[in-house]
């Protein structure tokens, strides 16, 4: 397949991480040591952790082991779209906790003024603005979705979604405020930053390789054959293995892709308008996910989610040219009247996901251990929140957010390949069914909804 033209310098590369101001890498564990508690993984789940520990015990010796650099992985390569939602929107949680949901919607948006009042106090300089987010409908029977699942947001019409942003292919919109962007590798650098200032140990290039009781703790093993022997452990692997046998398959890797624009001049924008500067989500099953920049580029990401067999994250599989090109030809339909614009850069990245699309929590290891996993994409603001938790758990405490059901139950495993493969590639080939049919919903599809694993993006 030919190129899309206006990918023709685009770099190989993640705009965020490549980025000036990245932070030198730390020195990797050049011995075995010991701590209170050791967190596995330098993303925001693990970052969070890391901080919030040390905020809540100021004498509590942490130390962060990363496999790579902080924030390389899913944290530094995302749309920096930081949601209020635990449950990966609205619909999504009421239907799987309905009794619960507006103490979860409650907690989140709590959760999402906590970041913001933790970048102000530890003077992360990540581009924090609470724009909020614009679903907009993009085929006449999304308008009626959009209507119906409005809540607090504000419905707009076709006019006034174009007035909003000028795209042809819109027919409706719904404007939330419960949005904020970020750029996300800043967001992690400065937590580490921040981290760090209270005392938090961190070792880049250390890969955790094992966990294993010992005594009265926990014996953590690493790549380089040291090891750490801790009180207690927070996995914060994402879409890596979580180094527990119980949850090896309750999520898998999906990979997402994502190109970057060149700057927008001053005539660019104002054809698009986007004064309110706000995240956009179109409303199909595959959709698209997008936002501008401090320096006024758009990213550009979304649609293919690509699961690949075996469950294995590769780094190979970060550049996937029939995706770029599906992307580059996306963009230019939905604005036309940026024909022209060169994209600078593309890359992807894994998240994870589980069967109800939002985190799941517990405890291992007799509950010297916790996790957080299955983000499923939403995981710039719910990762604090799941910081929060696992610290919970393993301080044994009862609090509001550990009573819920969402945190107390697990989602339901994939089944081990080659069904999950099967199964994974036939919903997805059911969901762009569903989008060319007018959101009509396959017998497998219906299927999924009845066992509670439907997803409509």
């Amino acid at each position: 397949m030919a190129s899309h033209p206006a990918l023709a310098d685009a770099e190989p590369g993640v705009f965020w991480l490549e980025q000036p101001g990245r932070p030198a890498r730390r020195p990797a564990l050049e011995s075995s040591t010991s701590a209170d508690l050791v967190v596995v993984g330098g993303g925001y789940s693990g970052l969070w952790t890391a901080l919030l520990a040390k905020e809540r015990s100021p004498d509590r010796d942490v130390l962060l082991l990363e496999g790579g650099r902080i924030g390389w992985a899913a944290s530094g390569r995302n749309g920096g779209f930081c949601a209020a939602s635990l449950t990966h929107g609205e619909a999504n949680g009421r239907a799987r906790w309905p009794g619960e949901y507006d103490t979860l919607h409650r907690l989140g948006r709590e959760n999402l003024d906590e970041i913001e009042r933790a970048v102000q106090r530890y003077g992360i300089s990540c581009d924090f603005q609470r724009t909020g987010e614009l679903a907009v409908a993009t085929a006449p029977h999304q308008v009626e979705w959009l209507r119906e699942g409005a809540g607090a947001g504000r419905f707009l019409d076709r006019d006034e979604v174009r007035a909003e942003l000028n795209s042809p292919t819109y027919l409706a919109g719904v404007l939330d405020t419960e949005t904020a962007l970020v750029d996300p590798a800043r967001l992690a650098w400065g937590l580490a930053d921040a981290a760090e200032s209270l005392g938090v140990r961190i070792a880049e290039g250390t890969r955790v390789t094992g966990l294993a009781k010992d005594g009265a703790g926990m014996r953590v093993d690493t790549a380089g054959g040291h090891s750490v022997r801790a009180r207690q452990v927070a996995l914060g692997t994402n879409a890596f293995p979580a180094l527990l046998r119980r949850v090896s398959l309750h999520t898998v890797p999906v990979y997402d892709y994502v190109l970057m624009t060149e700057p927008l001049s001053a005539a660019q924008l104002s054809s698009i308008g986007w004064r309110s500067r706000a995240g956009v989500g179109d409303s199909a099953n595959q959709f698209h996910y997008y936002r501008l920049t401090e320096d006024n580029r758009i990213l550009w990401g979304g649609y293919d989610a690509v699961y690949y067999f075996g469950r294995r994250v590769n780094p190979l599989r970060d550049q996937r040219p029939e995706t770029f090109h599906r992307l580059a030809g996306q963009f230019f339909e939905t604005f036309p009247q940026l024909e022209g614009l060169r994209f600078s850069h593309r890359w992807g990245g894994a998240i994870d996901t589980c069967t109800r699309f939002s985190a799941f929590f517990g405890t291992a290891m007799g509950g010297r251990v916790a996790y957080a996993l299955g983000y499923t994409g939403l995981g710039v603001g719910a990762t604090r929140f799941g910081a929060r938790v696992m610290l919970d758990l393993l301080e044994g405490r009862r609090t509001e957010a550990t009573d819920t059901e969402m945190v107390r139950t697990r989602p339901l495993p994939f089944p081990p390949e080659p069904l999950a493969y099967a199964g994974i590639q036939l919903t997805r080939w059911s969901l762009a069914r569903a989008d060319e049919r007018e959101g009509r919903r396959n017998l497998w599809l219906r299927s999924l909804d009845r066992l509670g694993l439907g997803f409509d993006s």
